[in-house]
């Protein structure tokens, strides 16, 4: 796995530590015998809200955190069942959850009460309007990894609208996620995606008239997995299909003042915005939640750049496919299913899962 920013991931560390945990605990709860790991919460009937919450902490720092960094506990309350605790790292706060028998932690709370309901009862396509700031020419980046299904879809919903209006491909660039390690880059999903990642920056920058046409011919299906069970594409065809000139390609992956650069300028940027998933969407130069568009369809991506212009392009009267595209390689647009066209219309992202 690679490394970002540890700053800006320490949160990402704690959450996964946190839920790992908590997922073991569940699963492990009947066994017998004793494990210190799956009792490091071990409380007596009278502990406290506050104990609790300052027990969890206790062992965000001994059990979690990276040397130098520590949490503290800011407040704990009771809600909704559980306990609701505070706790600041290098001057941020954070919420998370530890059940109230202390046998459970939980990175985060997800509210389900009856404002999903309405939501999921609009009519396919209905958005509410969202204000952005409005620029005179609008700049889109989605930042993707080539392996995720979530960062096809993104990849599908893009180069869908960009096939249907071809001039919204001057308003959108794709930036990868990853990280350099002695002039290697390396990604999220292994070494396969990593050179995936390199080809596709090479061409985007240096051929983009290919990008597209390349990526699209990419996408329609795999062709074998990685030792890790990430699946790739057909990149040799694919680079016949598009037309892209693999000398120069080759050449540039070679160059580390070629792609490689091209490469960390991305990173670069991965740690400014603080991207942790693939997809992420950053709108001239903010990150945005593509669900209040419209979500991972080709009109919300004509939607987004059209709600932040102040001169609007020629495109922005026009309706494009409101059907969410479907997730990793499909060779349709569409999910083949409404049961599939259901679980796309939410808004997953492939994630690091550890720090090196």
């Amino acid at each position: 796995m690679f490394k970002i920013n540890k700053n800006s991931v320490l949160l990402g560390v704690a959450v996964l530590g946190i839920l790992m945990t908590g997922i073991l605990m569940a699963a492990n709860a009947n066994m017998a015998g004793s494990n210190k790991l799956l009792s490091f919460l071990k409380l007596n009937s009278s502990a406290s809200v506050e104990s609790i919450a300052q027990k969890a902490v206790g062992y965000l720092n001994e059990s979690v955190l990276q040397e130098g960094q520590t949490a503290t506990l800011v407040s704990a309350v009771e809600e909704s069942g559980v306990i609701k605790f505070k706790i600041q790292i290098a001057g941020k706060d954070y919420d998370s959850y530890v059940s109230k028998d202390g046998k459970l932690l939980f990175p985060e709370g997800i509210s389900v009460d009856l404002g999903i309901a309405t939501q999921a009862n609009q009519p396919l396509g209905t958005v509410t309007p969202v204000t952005v700031a409005k620029v005179q020419k609008t700049s889109l980046e989605a930042y993707v990894v080539s392996a995720c299904p979530y960062g096809l879809q993104m990849q599908r919903a893009l180069s869908n609208a960009i096939k249907a209006v071809p001039s919204l491909a001057e308003y959108v660039k794709v930036r990868y996620i990853g990280a350099v390690s002695g002039n290697i880059i390396t990604a999220m999903h292994g070494d396969e995606e990593a050179k995936e990642n390199a080809r596709q920056i090479g061409i985007r920058e240096e051929q983009p008239d290919k990008y597209w046409p390349y990526v699209s011919c990419y996408m329609e299906k795999a062709t074998g997995k990685a030792a890790n069970g990430m699946p790739y594409g057909d990149t040799e065809k694919c680079q016949q299909v598009a037309g892209v000139d693999v000398a120069k390609l080759d050449a540039c992956i070679a160059d580390p003042n070629r792609c490689l650069a091209y490469a960390k300028e991305d990173f670069a940027l991965n740690a400014k915005y603080g991207i942790q998933g693939s997809p992420t969407l950053v709108l001239n130069g903010a990150v945005i939640a593509e669900k209040e568009f419209g979500g991972r369809s080709a009109d919300a991506m004509r939607n987004i750049v059209c709600s932040s212009s102040l001169t609007l392009p020629g495109f922005c009267s026009e309706k494009l496919d409101t059907t969410p595209a479907a997730t990793s390689f499909s060779v349709s647009y569409a999910p083949a299913s409404s049961a599939i066209a259901a679980s796309a219309s939410t808004s997953p992202a492939c994630a690091p899962v550890a720090v090196q």
